[in-house]
């Protein structure tokens, strides 16, 4: 399942440049993983694709985002809206690939009000009610680390029940309830390792 994302990320590459046939290989290149790896998880799917042509990219990218629950729109919330939250709401990608971006929410009164990428930004008084209102099953929650557990327990209570964390702490959820969590500084830090240990012993690591 970890993989299936970053196949389909190959696929809609392909598709904007007019790309309508993979090989396993093509895909194991774009994907970073070897082509014996994508043949057995696509065969998983009941893709097998054809000697010699490959994949067809159309409907690889349909059953690959079946399998991920992309056939239809899927509404999310943004709680945060500092520089990441931001960003994040003016990121095109999210339409792109199944999810659209029905809200806009934070505590700060001066920033309640104002719109970023064409979003008003609404009061943290009203979660439970929009996440209700506009059918919202994915809460993405872009807080201060203080903030994040009152968030995740008014969203969860609405209903929502999957959560891309990007406060830097662990968040505590009942049963039924995911919880994807995105630590920037985590990730840097272990690349950081990368870097150190390559320019230590770079023979080891070219």
């Amino acid at each position: 399942m970890a993989r299936l994302p970053i196949y389909l990320q190959v696929l809609l590459s392909a598709t904007e440049v007019g790309t309508t046939t993979v090989s396993s290989d093509e895909l194991a290149s774009g994907a970073g993983f070897n082509s014996a790896k994508v043949r057995k998880d696509l065969s998983h799917l009941g893709s097998y694709g054809t000697r010699g042509v490959g994949y067809q990219v159309a409907e690889l990218t349909a059953e690959i985002s079946q399998v991920l629950g992309l056939g239809d729109d899927r509404p999310v919330v943004i709680v945060g809206v500092g520089n990441l939250g931001r960003a994040l709401a003016s990121y095109d990608g999210f339409a792109r690939r199944g999810f659209r971006l029905v809200a806009l929410v934070d505590a700060d009164p001066a920033l309640v009000g104002t719109e970023v990428a064409g979003h008003t930004i609404e009061p943290v008084a009203r979660l439970h009610e929009l996440v209700e209102e506009r059918g919202i099953g994915i809460a993405v929650i872009a807080t201060p680390a203080a903030h994040a557990q009152a968030v995740a327990d008014a969203v969860t209570a609405a209903g929502v029940t999957a959560i891309l964390n990007f406060a830097p702490t662990q968040l505590e959820v009942g049963a039924g309830v995911t919880v994807r969590r995105v630590d920037l500084s985590s990730e840097l830090q272990i690349l950081s390792f990368y870097e150190h240990l390559a320019a230590q012993f770079p023979a080891a690591t070219g």
